[in-house]
Formats: C-alpha cells, structure tokens, sequence
C-alpha cells in the first residue's frame, strides 16, 4: 500500500458523508492522518471508526469563525499541523429565483463560500510559511454553469471558484497549491435530498427526477463518490505541485 502522504495531516470538512467521506478513505489509504470536520457527530464517528486508529473528528459549523478556530487548535493538538485542507461541506437547497428567501440564499453562501473562507483561511494562520501545504475545494459543475431552481447554491459555487483562482495567486510562492474539483452530479446523500425536492414540488416519481438529473452528464450516469476522491488525492500528490488555480471537472464531459 502506498503511504505518500504518510503522517500529514488532512483536515476534510463534510467528512462524515458523500465526497468528503470517500476523500477521507482515499487519503488516508495514503498514510494520511485525517481529520474529519462537520456539525453531525453520528456520521463522523462512524467514518473515524471505519478508518481506524491513528484518524479522528471535530464538530463544527464550517460557517461559525470561532468553531473553525477551535477545530483547528484541536486537530493540529490531535495529528499535528494541517497540512492537507479539503473543503467538501456543502448546501444545496432548491427554489425558483423569485421563491428563493433570504435565509436560504445566505446559507447557502454562508456554507458552502463562507466555510471555505474560513477554513483556508485558518489553515494559513497555522501553516508555517516554509511548509508546503494543499487546500482542495470541492465546487461543482454549478461553479462552471449554470442550473435552473438553484441559484443561490450556483452563486456560491462560483464564488468558490473565484476565490480558489485568486488565492492560489497569492499562494504561489508560498509553495501552497489551491485547486478546485468539480463534480456534476454525483451519488451522494446531497443528491438524493435533491431528487426528494424535485418529487416533492413537481409530482415526478423518483425515477423520472433521477432520469432528468442524469441527462446532464454525457455518460448517462451519475459520478461516484470515490471518483472524486481520486481527483483530489492527485492534487495532494508531490507530483501536482506545478498545479494551483484549476477548476478540474469530474463530470463525464457536461463541462
């Protein structure tokens, strides 16, 4: 088994389920230390469980500053100094443009850019200026295009983008590579909540929402989760430090 990344620690938010979880599995196949981080325990015990002795998790709100804070304190007390930053916790809520409220469209922000924000940023808070680090955020085909019913989470995912491309400008010499990877859709509990909302507001059965979700992707299939994973484990690699500022679709060719 190859242990590349053997005792870096890698801090993954939305660990507990869907992408983050695969990503923590693939990581920590390489020898990392991982850090699960999301505001469920249940989910994050039982993925720590899964990887083992050595790996652990922190409960936190990725939109609350002074959790993000504390996580950080904890997981670097746990496993050392974050060097790997995965950023997969995510909100994808669904409503027409003029039905979307306030409230949903600031979670949506507040989850899915904001929690990036902070994370990254508390990672280079902690990161000494000579160690060579990742942050990896998991954006979406909805940071490259456009999708109709989900403009606040499209406006986020974007926002992900923008802020993945000028930070790795900042970071560049400072041997720190930020990137992005974007899923279409994939087979995770975020998509099945999803198909539930379009059952329940159109009065499509299952199926047909899944047919209509899976049309986007020119393989006729829905991404899976450990795909994803792979993605990021390769930017993780000493082998992709020439590689910072990218938006990497994983999406069966819909980008």
């Amino acid at each position: 088994m190859s242990q590349i990344l053997e005792n870096r620690n890698a801090l993954i938010t939305g660990g507990g389920t869907g992408i983050g979880a695969a990503v923590a599995h693939r990581l920590a196949r390489a020898g990392a230390l991982v850090t699960l981080l999301g505001r469920r325990v249940e989910p994050l015990a039982a993925t720590a469980a899964q990887l083992g002795s050595g790996h652990g998790y922190v409960v936190a709100d990725v939109a609350d500053e002074a959790a993000v804070r504390e996580a950080f304190i904890q997981a670097r007390a746990a496993r050392g100094t974050v060097k790997i930053l995965v950023n997969a916790a995510g909100l994808a809520q669904s409503a027409p443009a003029a039905q979307t409220s306030l409230d949903l469209w600031s979670r949506a922000i507040a989850v899915n850019l904001t929690g990036t924000f902070l994370c990254s940023r508390e990672l280079l808070g902690q990161l000494p200026k000579t160690v060579e680090g990742r942050i990896i955020n998991i954006a979406s085909t909805a940071g490259l295009r456009g999708y109709s019913y989900v403009t606040a989470y499209c406006a986020a995912k974007h926002g992900v983008i923008g802020y993945t491309r000028a930070l790795a400008q900042e970071l560049a010499r400072r041997r720190v590579t930020v990137n992005a990877v974007c899923p279409g859709y994939t087979q995770t509990p975020l998509l099945g909540e999803a198909i539930e909302n379009i059952v329940r507001t159109t009065g499509r059965s299952a199926e047909e929402a899944r047919q209509d979700l899976v049309r986007s992707n020119p393989q006729g299939r829905f991404v899976q989760p450990a795909e994803v994973a792979e993605a990021v484990y390769w930017l993780c690699l000493p082998e992709a430090s020439s590689v910072t500022g990218t938006a990497v679709p994983v999406a069966g060719g819909e980008v």
